[in-house]
This record gives C-alpha cells, structure tokens and sequence, in this order.
C-alpha cells in the first residue's frame, strides 16, 4: 500500500457505508482509466516532479507506516480501535461543520451540529458512535470542496511529500483544514503530536486491505482514483459517468 494512496483516499476521515460505495465506484473507474493512458484529460504538467516525490512517499509508507498500522490492528482489540475511530471522527465533524456553513448547506449543517452534540455528549466524548444509530450520518465536507463551492478551479495535480495526491486548490485547502483542527488547540506538543500519529496511524489501518486493489502503473492509478473521488464528493456523490473518461 502507498502512503500516497491512503492520503488521497481522504486523510483523517471516517469511513461511512456511502462513503465505501464511493470508493468501490471511484476505484473501479481508476482501474478502467489506467488501462490508457491517453484516456486521462487530468492536468498534470508536474509529472516528472510528482513521480519522484511519489516513489519517496511510497518508500516512507512501505518503511514505516503500513508495518506500524499492521502492528496497531494485529495487537489492539477491535472495540479500542472502533473507539478511537468514533473519537477522531467526532473531531473531524467540527471541521465539517464549519465548512457546511461556508458552502451555504444549512441541513447538513443541522445534521451534522446534531452529530457533533450527541457524540460528544451521550458518546462519551466522541468514542460512542451514538448518532449514526439515530439516523444522523456523517458528511464529508473540507475546505478543498468549500473552494470548489466557490468557484474556485483545481489546478494541475500535484504529489505532496508525506501527504500525497493532491491538487493546487486541494493543497490550499489542506493548509486550512489542518491549522483549524481542533486538535492544534492542545498547548502540550508531545501530545498534540501523539493525537495526530494516532489519528493517521488509525486512518491508514483502515485502508490495508486496498493495498492488493492496486494495479497496473501505480501513479496513474494513485492520480485517477484521487480524482475521481474528489469529483464525487465536490458533486455531493451526484456523478453522470463516475465510469466514462477523464
């Protein structure tokens, strides 16, 4: 599995059932997509570039990362892992929230202040996932899809260092989404250091089964399946041809 591919596949959030179903979608067009490359129409005039960092970012996860997600699943019980997963999810709702409101989506900002109330209250402070049961789901809003919303266009694709597939405008918004994270409020540095390492080192372990899901030439298929699945969520999961070309 690729660092770069977990990064692209959404970072810290959580994975909803919709949320899954989209993934299946866009992966299967990126298998589909890869299959020629002049069959892609992304804006990538950085290549040479974003395939050097790639191979530095694949190189990371492969020392590091993947065997420390596989320790952290094989030796920590299910329900402690389900429950930092509840915990970061309802950290992320915060972020969410905030940029509902700025892309004028009042009902989801409704659901999702709902959300962020009965987790962190009636779910212990998040590490109860009671709201989902209740019928509250989580959205997956940032502040790269509030650009969008904007108006704003994506510009060519870039592979960050460390944080993977990404694009000018998704870059921009990562910056933000990440000096607003609740987290940053924690003055103790070794611990706001540990929450994000156990944050990240949770999200990765999620996504270890997709690492035989790769195929063909990697970084297109990092590129395609970033891309798609950024369109979806831009689209609010409305795609007329999540399938046809790029």
């Amino acid at each position: 599995m690729l660092l770069h591919f977990f990064y692209s596949l959404g970072g810290s959030f959580r994975w909803s059932i919709p949320f899954r179903r989209a993934l299946v979608a866009c992966t299967t067009a990126a298998l589909l997509s890869c299959s020629s490359v002049a069959a892609s129409q992304a804006s990538d005039p950085w290549r040479e570039a974003n395939t050097t960092v790639f191979k530095w970012n694949d190189y990371f996860d492969q020392l590091v990362v993947k065997p420390t997600a596989f320790a952290y699943t094989t030796f920590l019980p299910r329900f402690m892992r389900q429950g930092i997963s509840n915990f970061f999810s309802n950290v992320d709702d915060i972020n969410v929230l905030a940029n509902d409101i700025l892309q004028l989506k009042f009902a989801a900002a409704a659901g999702d202040s709902g959300r962020l109330l009965v987790n962190s209250t009636v779910g212990v402070g998040g590490f109860l996932d009671v709201a989902s049961s209740v019928g509250l789901r989580k959205n997956e809003e940032d502040f790269g899809q509030t650009l969008a919303a904007w108006g704003l266009g994506s510009g060519p694709y870039v592979m960050l260092p460390v944080f993977g597939a990404s694009t000018v405008r998704d870059s921009f918004g990562l910056v933000i989404d990440t000096v607003f994270n609740p987290l940053q409020l924690i003055e103790d540095r070794s611990l706001r250091l540990g929450l994000f390492l156990l944050d990240e080192t949770d999200s990765r372990s999620d996504v270890l089964a997709l690492d035989e899901l790769i195929t063909g030439n990697r970084y297109l298929f990092i590129r395609e399946a970033y891309l798609q699945r950024r369109e979806y969520l831009i689209n609010d999961g409305m795609l007329d041809e999540p399938f046809g070309d790029f």
